[in-house]
C-alpha cells in the first residue's frame, strides 16, 4: 500500500482535478483540448509532445491557491484529450480545431488549449465562434508573429494571418515584445495595422500583471470576446529552456503566473492557449512545470469571476 503525501486524501492533486475531480457545486467550468501541432514550426522540434507532458506535470501540484485562498476544484474541468493533428500542416488542421472548439465552448464557460506550436492561435480565435470584428486578441509573446504569409501558415505568422482574415489591428494587444528578436519591417506592419504593442521593457517597468489587466480593460470596452495567447518564450531564457524563441531579458515565472491569473479573472476572456513548449529541450522539467502551473493559475482566475 502506498503511503505518505502521494496518497494523502487531504492533499488533492491537480491531475485528478483535470480528470474531473471537483466540488459538488462548481462555480465555473473549463474545457481543455490538446492541440499537438508541430509541422508549422519555423524551428524543428517536438511541441507535439507538450499536451501530454503538461498533463503529467500536473500530478506534482495540488489544487489550492495560497495567494487567493481558493481551490481550483471550484472549477469543473473537462479534458477532451488531444486532437489528431500531429501530422497536419496548420491549414490542414484549421477546420478541425475550429469546429471542435465551437462544439466544446457550448459546454464550458472558458477554454484552455494546450499547444503545440503557435500556429494553433489562428484557428483558436476563429473557434470562439464570434465575428472577428467583435474579437480581441492579447498575446504574451516575445515576437510579433507577423511574418509574411507567402510561404504558408506557420508559428511565425498567426497574427498576420488573423489580420488578413479580418481581425482589426486595433483589437490586438501584444505584450512582451523583445528587442533583437524582431525586425523593423514587422514592427512597421504592427504600427500600420494599429496593433497596441507593449515591449518587454515597458511591461517590466509597469509590472506584467498590471499591464495585462490594464490592456484587457481597454479591450473589454471594444470587443465582446477575448482570446489570450501565451507563448512561453515570453519568459527569460533562464526560466524557459524548452522554448526555442526565449531570450535573455524576458520575464520570471512568478510574473507570468500573476499575468495568467489576471487573464483568467477577466470575464471577456473565453479562451487561452499555452504554446511553444518542446519537452525534449527542457531542463529539470522547468518549462513544463511552468506550463502546468499556468493551467492552475488560469483556473484560479476563473474562480475570481464569481
Amino acid at each position: 500500500m502506498t503511503t505518505g503525501l502521494y496518497s494523502d486524501p487531504r492533499w488533492p492533486r491537480a491531475n485528478r482535478w483535470l480528470a474531473g475531480d471537483h466540488i459538488e457545486e462548481p462555480t465555473w467550468s473549463l474545457g481543455v483540448i490538446g492541440l499537438p501541432a508541430c509541422l508549422g514550426s519555423i524551428t524543428e522540434g517536438r511541441c507535439d509532445l507538450a499536451p501530454k507532458a503538461i498533463r503529467r506535470a500536473l500530478e506534482k501540484f495540488s489544487t489550492y491557491n495560497a495567494v487567493d485562498r481558493v481551490d481550483v476544484r471550484q472549477v469543473s474541468a473537462h479534458d477532451w484529450g488531444d486532437l489528431a493533428i500531429r501530422t497536419h500542416l496548420p491549414e490542414e488542421s484549421f477546420d478541425l480545431i475550429k469546429e471542435t472548439m465551437t462544439r466544446s465552448m457550448r459546454e464550458a464557460g472558458a477554454m484552455l488549449l494546450l499547444g503545440g506550436d503557435n500556429s494553433i492561435t489562428r484557428a483558436g480565435v476563429h473557434g470562439m465562434g464570434v465575428p472577428l470584428k467583435r474579437c480581441g486578441l492579447l498575446t504574451l509573446d516575445a515576437h510579433f508573429d507577423l511574418r509574411d504569409l507567402e510561404g504558408g501558415f506557420t508559428n511565425g505568422n498567426p497574427v498576420r494571418a488573423l489580420l488578413a482574415d479580418g481581425l482589426p489591428g486595433e483589437n490586438i494587444v501584444q505584450i512582451g515584445i523583445q528587442s533583437f528578436a524582431n525586425s523593423a519591417e514587422y514592427a512597421e506592419v504592427a504600427r500600420d495595422a494599429g496593433i497596441r504593442v507593449v515591449t518587454a521593457e515597458e511591461a517590466h517597468h509597469s509590472g506584467l500583471a498590471r499591464t495585462v489587466s490594464d490592456r484587457l480593460a481597454e479591450l473589454r470596452a471594444r470587443v465582446k470576446t477575448i482570446y489570450v495567447d501565451v507563448d512561453l518564450d515570453i519568459l527569460d531564457r533562464a526560466f524557459s529552456p524548452a522554448t526555442p524563441g526565449s531570450r535573455p531579458g524576458g520575464f520570471a515565472v512568478w510574473e507570468l503566473r500573476e499575468a495568467v491569473r489576471a487573464a483568467g479573472a477577466c470575464e471577456q476572456v473565453k479562451v487561452m492557449d499555452l504554446v511553444e513548449l518542446d519537452p525534449e529541450r527542457d531542463v529539470a522539467d522547468a518549462t513544463t512545470l511552468t506550463a502546468a502551473v499556468c493551467v492552475l493559475e488560469f483556473a484560479s482566475g476563473l474562480v475570481a469571476r464569481r
